[in-house]
C-alpha cells in the first residue's frame, strides 16, 4: 500500500483537499429529508464561516434560505457537492459539477453496488465519469465527513456539540456509527481530528484515508472500524509507515467468513481460518486490536493523547482500597508488573498518608482525601519523586467534578498542579477515573484548560494502558529488525508435485532436511529398506489418493523385525484397498522412526486475502485437537519464527520436559524459513504445503511427513 504517484486522485494530498471544502453546495436539500436537514445544521453549527448552497430544482425555500435550481445557477465557485438525489439522477449532478469544475463529491444516496448487479453497473458509471473529470468521490451510500481539525462537517446524522478537536483520526466502514463514535469519543475527552466514513468505497477506500491520516500534522494516532481490507498490500506498506511516524493505528475488525472453513485437506484448513489469519497479519503489522467500539476510543485516544511511551512496570496512586485490586487483577490480566515501592517512596509515603494506611504498590491513599483533598496530590508526588529506574509507567485516579463546583477556582488550582506533577514526571503519568461515566462539559472544560487527558474508567482503562504498553514494545522490535526478503516469483511446477515421495523431494532441493526414506513395492522391497535405514521403522502407504494416512490404516509404526515389516506392509495396503478401493497404490514408504523430541506443525496456506500465511505450532495428532497455531504472514526471518513458536500454549514443551533436551528455537525456525521459501516458490496455484510432523530433539530436526494441495485442481 505504498504511496501513490500525486496524480493518483486519492492520493493523500488530493484528499487533504476534499476534507477542507470552503463552500459546499447541498444537492437535493429538502425540509423533508432528516439527511439534508442534519447535514444543513452541522455545517450551519460548526462552520458558520462556510457558504452552504442549498440546490433543488423544484424548491424556491429551503431550510430557511433560497434554493438554487441548479448547480450552475449558483453562479460561484464551489468545493464540495454534496448529493442526496435519487439514484438514477446521481450519474447527471456529478456530470453538471464536473462542468462548473467542482471536483469534490460527497454522494449520500444509496442503490449502488450494494444493490445488486444495476447497482454495481451505475455505481461504475459513476466511478468512470469521476475519473474522467478528475473528480474524487467519497461514497455512495454514506454520510460524508467531519474535520474537526479544521470545523468543517458536511455529514448527514446529527453531531451532539461540541466539535472537539483533537489528535485521533478515525475512519469507519460504517456511515451509521459515525455520530455514534464521535458522540463517544467527547463523553470520553477523546480530541478527533478527522472523522470519515466510507460508505461502498466505490473510489476513495478506508486504506486511503488511513494513508492520508498517516501523513497528517494534526493526527497523533489512528482508529479504524473495519469489516475489510481490499488492498493488503498497500495496507501492509502503510502500516510501516505509521510505526515509522510513531502513530499508533487501532482497529476493531468485523465481520467472518466461512471461506476458511471449507473441508480441509490439511490439518491447517482446519485450524486456520480468516479471523485467525486476519488477527494475526495486524498484529505482525504492529497494528492494535479491540473487540469493542469502547475499547476503539479509550485505547486509541490513550495513544493519540500520551506521546510518551508507557511501559510494563507500573505505580498506581488511587482513593480506594477496591479500586487497588480491581487494579491488581487487571494489571496481570494485560501482562503488567506493580513493583513495590522503593524504599525512599515508601518512607515518604509514611509521612504523607495516615498511621492506619498501607504504602504499598498499587496505593490507596485513603478515604482520609475527603478531609484533606491534597493527600492524594502529595501522594503522587512522592512515588514520581523516585519512580526513575523503578517505573515505566504511572496510573492516578482522578475525579472530575460532574458539574460546577462553589469554588471552581480551587478545582483548577487542584488540576493546575497535578499538570505540574505530570510535567516533572521522569515517567509517563496516566490520568484514569474510576469508573466509565461521561465526562461532564464542566470536566472537558477544565481538562482542556489544563492541558490533561483522561482515561475513561479502570476496565477500559487497563486495556488501553495493556494494548498501548504492548504497541510500544512491538513497534521497537518490528522497525529494529530487518524486513524479510520474498522469494522470487515462480510458476507452479508442471506437473503438480501431489505424491508424499514429490513434496520430499521438493523440499530438499530447497534445503529443507528430510528424513531418509526409501519407496517399496513389495514386501521383500521393504523389508531390504528397513535393514538399510535402520530399525526400528515406521511404514506408509503411498499413494496420490490418500493424504491422511492414518485415518485409513495406512500407517505402521515401531517396526522392529523383518517379520514386522513383512506384516506391515500387507496389513497397510490391505487396509487402505478396503477403505479407499479406488486408491492408486504404489507401495510403502519406509523410513526410520524417530523417538522423543517433539512434533510440530510447520505450514503455510495461501489466504485469500493476505496471501501465503505461515502456521506453526504443536504437530502429529495433536494439530486439530489442541489447535494450538501461530500464524506470520510471508515473507518471513528467522526472528519472526522464534517469536511466534515462544507464543504456543505448548512452549514449554519445546524449553525441554521431564528430561528432556530443550529443542533449538532457532533451528526449527531456520527449518521453518526454508519450508515458506519452498512453498513461496510454488507460486500462485499453491493452496497448502504442509510439514507435520516435523520432528525436532535438541538442534535436530527433520520432515516426517509432508502434503501439497493446489488451489485450481479437485485435490
Amino acid at each position: 500500500m505504498g504511496e501513490r504517484p500525486g496524480a493518483t486522485p486519492t492520493a493523500p494530498e488530493r484528499l487533504a483537499e476534499f476534507l477542507r471544502p470552503r463552500s459546499v453546495a447541498l444537492v437535493g436539500a429538502t425540509d423533508r429529508s432528516m439527511w439534508s436537514y442534519y447535514t444543513f445544521q452541522n455545517l450551519r453549527a460548526f462552520s458558520p464561516d462556510v457558504p452552504v448552497h442549498c440546490v433543488h430544482p423544484r424548491h424556491d425555500q429551503v431550510h430557511g434560505q433560497p434554493v438554487h435550481r441548479s448547480l450552475r445557477a449558483i453562479g460561484g465557485p464551489v468545493d464540495l457537492a454534496y448529493v442526496m438525489v435519487p439514484t438514477d439522477q446521481v450519474v447527471p449532478v456529478l456530470e453538471e459539477a464536473a462542468d462548473v469544475g467542482i471536483r469534490n463529491a460527497v454522494v449520500l444516496t444509496a442503490g449502488f453496488a450494494e444493490a445488486g448487479p444495476d447497482g454495481r453497473a451505475l455505481e461504475a458509471d459513476m466511478v468512470a465519469l469521476a475519473r474522467e473529470r478528475d473528480m474524487l468521490l467519497l461514497g455512495p451510500n454514506g454520510n460524508g465527513f467531519i474535520n474537526a481539525a479544521d470545523r468543517v462537517a458536511p455529514y448527514g446524522l446529527p453531531i451532539v456539540p461540541p466539535l472537539q478537536a483533537g489528535p485521533l483520526g478515525i475512519v469507519l466502514q460504517s456511515g451509521g456509527l459515525a455520530s455514534v463514535v464521535l458522540h463517544m469519543a467527547n463523553s470520553r475527552n477523546v480530541g478527533v481530528s478527522r472523522l470519515v466514513a466510507t460508505g461502498n468505497e466505490a473510489m476513495v477506500t478506508a486504506t486511503d484515508v488511513f494513508a492520508y491520516l498517516v501523513r497528517d500534522d494534526a493526527t497523533r494516532a489512528v482508529a479504524a472500524f473495519l469489516e475489510s481490507i481490499r488492498d493488503p498490500e498497500r495496507f501492509r506498506q502503510l502500516a510501516r509507515e505509521a510505526l515509522e511516524a510513531n502513530k499508533a493505528v487501532v482497529v476493531m475488525k468485523v465481520g467472518r467468513s466461512a471461506a476458511g472453513q471449507q473441508a480441509a485437506l490439511a490439518h491447517t484448513g482446519a485450524v486456520v481460518g480468516d479471523v485467525a489469519v486476519a488477527r494475526a497479519a495486524l498484529r505482525q503489522l504492529g497494528v492494535v486490536q479491540v473487540d469493542s467500539l469502547e475499547d476503539l476510543l479509550v485505547t486509541a485516544g490513550l495513544l493519540a493523547h500520551e506521546p510518551r511511551p508507557l511501559g510494563r512496570r507500573l505505580a498506581a496512586v488511587t482513593a480506594s482500597g477496591g479500586a487497588c485490586d480491581i487494579i491488581a487483577d487487571r494489571a496481570t490480566d494485560e501482562g503488567l508488573e506493580l513493583p513495590e515501592f522503593p524504599p525512599a517512596t515508601t518512607r515518604r509515603l509514611t509521612e504523607v498518608l495516615p498511621a492506619f494506611s498501607n504504602p504499598r504498590n498499587p496505593l490507596d491513599v485513603t478515604g482520609y482525601v475527603v478531609v484533606d483533598a491534597t493527600i492524594s496530590s502529595r501522594a503522587l508526588e512522592a512515588v514520581v519523586d523516585h519512580a526513575e529506574g523503578t517505573y515505566d509507567t504511572i496510573l492516578y485516579q482522578a475525579t472530575v467534578p460532574q458539574s460546577t463546583p462553589l469554588d471552581p477556582a480551587l478545582v483548577l488550582t487542584r488540576f493546575q498542579r497535578l499538570r505540574a506533577i505530570v510535567d516533572r514526571s521522569p515517567v509517563p503519568v496516566v490520568i484514569q477515573s474510576a469508573s466509565s461515566t461521561d465526562v461532564s462539559p464542566y470536566g472537558r472544560t477544565v481538562m482542556d484548560e489544563v492541558g490533561l487527558y483522561l482515561l475513561n474508567g479502570i476496565e477500559h482503562g487497563m486495556t488501553a494502558i495493556g494494548r498501548a504498553v504492548d504497541w510500544h514494545e512491538r513497534r521497537r522490535r518490528l522497525l529494529a529488525r530487518p524486513a524479510p526478503s520474498a522469494a522470487a516469483p515462480a510458476d507452479s511446477p508442471r506437473p503438480w508435485p501431489t505424491t508424499e515421495a514429490e513434496v520430499r523431494r521438493l523440499l530438499q532441493a530447497g534445503g529443507v532436511p528430510v528424513v531418509p526414506v526409501r519407496l517399496a513395492a513389495s514386501t521383500d522391497e521393504a523389508v531390504a529398506a528397513a535393514v538399510e535405514l535402520g530399525f526400528p521403522a515406521v511404514l506408509k502407504v503411498a499413494s496420490p489418493d490418500v493424504l491422511h494416512k492414518s485415518d485409513v490404516g495406512g500407517v505402521a509404526l515401531d517396526l522392529r523385525t523383518p517379520d514386522d515389516i513383512a506384516a506391515a506392509y500387507a496389513r497397510v495396503t490391505g487396509s487402505v484397498a478396503r477403505a479407499l478401493p479406488e486408491a492408486r497404490l504404489e507401495g510403502v514408504l519406509v523410513s526410520p522412526q524417530r523417538a522423543g523430541g517433539v512434533e510440530l506443525l510447520v505450514s503455510v496456506r495461501r489466504d485469500r486475502t493476505w496471501g501465503p500465511v505461515l502456521a506453526v505450532g504443536l504437530g502429529g495428532v495433536w494439530v486439530e485437537a489442541l489447535r494450538d497455531v501461530s500464524l506470520r504472514l510471508l515473507p518471513v526471518t528467522v526472528d519472526d519464527v522464534v517469536e511466534a513458536l515462544g507464543e504456543l500454549r505448548g512452549a514449554a514443551l519445546l524449553g525441554g520436559a521431564r528430561g528432556r533436551p530443550a529443542v533449538s528455537l532457532r533451528r526449527v525456525a531456520d527449518v521453518a524459513v526454508a519450508i515458506a521459501g519452498v512453498a513461496e516458490g510454488l507460486g500462485p496455484a499453491l493452496d497448502t504445503l504442509e510439514v507435520n510432523p516435523l520432528w525436532a530433539a535438541a538442534e535436530e530436526v527433520e520432515v516426517l511427513d509432508a502434503l501439497v494441495t493446489w488451489q485450481d485442481r479437485g485435490d
